[in-house]
């Protein structure tokens, strides 16, 4: 039994997991508050182009 409990707290392959899972999480936080901005930027920049269009 206890060689069962002691193969079991040296097993690491979980912790690689979850560390790519955090990595992937922290990069995905970092995408989107980067992405709320620029959709602003580039709304207004749009915006101004449609505002100096002609219209028919």
């Amino acid at each position: 039994m206890t060689n069962i409990f002691s193969r079991f707290l040296k097993d690491e392959s979980g912790a690689t997991a979850i560390e790519y899972g955090l990595i992937a999480g922290i990069i995905s936080v970092g995408i989107i508050s980067t992405l709320g901005p620029l959709a602003d930027a580039l709304n207004g920049v749009f915006g101004k182009i449609t505002d100096d269009l002609p219209s028919n």
